[in-house]
This record gives structure tokens, C-alpha cells and sequence, in this order.
């Protein structure tokens, strides 16, 4: 079933694969609560829903205090990613646009490690100014990327990849100089850089949520307009639409995306490559469908990754980052194989 071009099958799926993980999510861990206990748990704080919690106070505590916020902070930051990617990839129309490849990633770790290491002597409690200084960071990555493919190659798929891995290796290097300026918060920006949700609880998700709920909801509006680009801009302009105004609206929404989930989480890359293209594979090629759907796979993906990370050197955690690097590493390059043939 389909309305406005959104498959609702694939909305209902996704939103059931992401209440799943969130339910795993919130019972993986050292305490044993069995998933079972947690459904019940949260149906125990519906009004009039006449069931009682299972869970003992510790419990309780633990659950709606660390691993509850981790889980929604995850989704979110894997809405994010994974929507950003998405977005990139409809407005370059380029399949291997990510915010990592793309430079955005690398500018928005610049921009927070800026604040980090110079915001306290300047504002004190610099914590607010992250998400900012990320999204300009970010907005400057891609900007370079994108300027420097377009007249170093042309802009073509090759040209795009390798200028945005040039930005982001020299942004890596500036943030890099920055953090040794700043050795009193070395640890702390290392262990963000590697990516990992489990530092911020509740005060992570009310940072990030104000700047994710207008990223998503510009991307998610953008969907009918990214599919007229794709027809070409000679078409696009014909139906009335102007491609340079569409194109910095989609490239600043998805760069505060990017920011906010840096910002909270570090660095975890091929988030927005994997996600988008098991969508466009499920969904087809409409943005209208891609979007949405990619926002709640991608939520899903990203618990899911959460908790291998969690539980596969437990008690140790692998940082998020490294997991999602084993995992996206070979996906690129098979989309790197398959679009060769294009001649880029």
C-alpha cells in the first residue's frame, strides 16, 4: 500500500524493527533484565494500563536512567546519520555521498573539538556551543569537498570521493593540532572521537533533539523536491523549481544532522552509506520513500550496532565507531565495484 509515494508497508516494518532493537537495547547488559520484563516495565507506566512493573527499584533506576536515554540517544543519532547519507546522496546524486566521505564529519569533529578545548576558558560551560560549532565545521567540510571535486574533476563520482577524502584528511590533521592544545581534555576527545553513546543519558538526548527535529523535518519535506532534481536540472527548473536554492537547503539540513549526532556521539562512520542503500534497495529510488524509511532503519541500525559494541567484549565496549567500520568497510567497496562501470 501506497500514499503520496511512501510505501506504508515499509514504514510499519521499519518501525517495528526499530521497536525491537530499542527493546533489546534497553535489556542488553551486565544486569539481567530479560526483554520480556521491559515490555512489561513500559507497559506498567501507561495510565490505566493495569500492569504491574516486574522490575525491582534498582532495576527501575537503572533502566530509565542509563540504558533507556543510551537507547533513544542511538536512535536518534542513527536517524540522523542515516538520513544525512540519504540526503547527500539525492542532492549530489552521487551513491557514495556520506557525511564521512563528504567531509562533513571530519569538519563537525573540528568544530567540537575547538569548543572543547578552547570553550571553557572563553564560556564556561561550553556543552551548548558544541552542536553549533559542529554544524558550522560541517557545513565548511562539505562545502570544500563539494567546490574542490566540482573544479578539480568535474564533479564526478571519483572527483567527489577523493576531494572529500582530501578535506577530511586535512580537517583530521587540524583537529588533531587542536587537540594537542588542549591536553587536559586529551582522553576525553579521544574516547569521543572513537564514537560511543553511553557518557551524556537524558542531558544528550535534550541537547541533540531541538537540532534533529528540524534537520529531520526539512529532509523529510525535501523528499518530493530531491526526486525532481533527479530528473536533471534542466527538468527541475522547467516544473518550477530552483536547483541552487534546493540543493543549499538539503546541504545545510543534512550538515546540521551530521553536527547534532557528532556532537553526542564522536565519530561513526559508513552509518550514512549501509543504511540508505539497504532502503533504496527495499524502497526503490523515490525519495518520498527513502527518507522516512531510512529514518527509522537507521535508528534501528545504529541500537543494533549499540548493542554488539556493548556485549561482544563484555564487560569491556568496543567503541561504536569500530564496529560500524567492520561492518561498512566492505559495503563501500562493493558500491564502489558496482558503480565503475559509469566511467567516474
Amino acid at each position: 500500500m501506497k500514499g503520496f509515494g511512501i510505501p506504508f508497508g515499509w514504514l510499519l516494518g521499519g518501525a517495528a524493527a526499530l521497536f525491537v532493537a530499542g527493546l533489546f537495547g534497553i535489556s542488553a547488559g551486565a544486569a539481567s533484565i530479560t526483554a520480556a520484563d521491559v515490555f512489561r516495565h513500559l507497559l506498567s507506566l501507561l495510565p490505566f494500563g493495569g500492569v504491574e512493573t516486574p522490575l525491582t527499584e534498582r532495576q527501575e533506576a537503572l533502566l530509565m536512567e542509563l540504558r533507556l536515554p543510551r537507547v533513544v540517544a542511538g536512535a536518534i543519532v542513527g536517524a540522523l546519520l542515516a538520513t544525512a547519507g540519504g540526503a547527500y546522496q539525492g542532492v549530489f546524486r552521487n551513491p557514495l555521498a556520506d557525511p564521512f566521505l563528504l567531509g562533513a564529519a571530519a569538519g563537525a569533529g573540528l568544530g567540537a573539538t575547538m569548543v572543547m578545548v578552547f570553550g571553557q576558558d572563553l564560556f564556561g560551560d561550553p556543552r551548548a556551543l558544541v552542536p553549533v560549532a559542529a554544524f558550522v565545521g560541517a557545513l565548511a567540510g562539505v562545502a570544500s569537498a563539494y567546490l574542490l571535486g566540482a573544479t578539480a574533476g568535474g564533479g564526478g563520482t571519483a572527483a567527489l570521493v577523493l576531494s572529500g577524502v582530501a578535506v577530511s584528511s586535512f580537517l583530521s590533521a587540524a583537529q588533531t593540532l587542536v587537540q594537542q592544545m588542549g591536553v587536559d581534555q586529551l582522553q576525553r576527545i579521544y574516547a569521543w572521537l572513537l564514537g560511543g553513546l553511553g557518557r551524556g543519558g537524558w542531558d544528550d538526548v535534550r541537547l541533540i533533539l531541538p537540532y534533529a527535529l528540524v534537520g529531520l523535518g526539512v529532509l523529510l519535506l525535501s523528499g518530493y523536491l530531491l526526486d525532481m532534481l533527479a530528473l536533471g536540472d534542466d527538468k527541475a527548473v522547467s516544473l518550477g523549481l530552483n536547483p541552487a536554492l534546493v540543493r543549499g537547503a538539503v546541504i545545510a539540513a543534512a550538515s546540521l544532522a551530521t553536527a547534532a549526532a557528532v556532537s553526542v556521539s564522536g565519530l561513526i562512520g559508513f552509518v550514512g552509506i549501509v543504511v540508505p542503500h539497504i532502503v533504496r534497495r527495499l524502497v526503490g529510488s523515490n525519495y518520498r520513500a527513502i527518507l522516512p524509511v531510512t529514518i527509522l532503519i537507521g535508528a534501528a541500525f545504529m541500537i543494533t550496532v549499540d548493542i554488539v559494541a556493548r556485549t561482544v567484549v563484555a564487560p569491556a565496549e568496543l567503541p561504536i565507531g569500530v564496529v560500524t567500520a567492520f561492518l561498512g568497510a566492505p559495503f563501500f567497496v562493493l558500491i564502489l565495484r558496482t558503480t565503475r562501470h559509469r566511467g567516474t
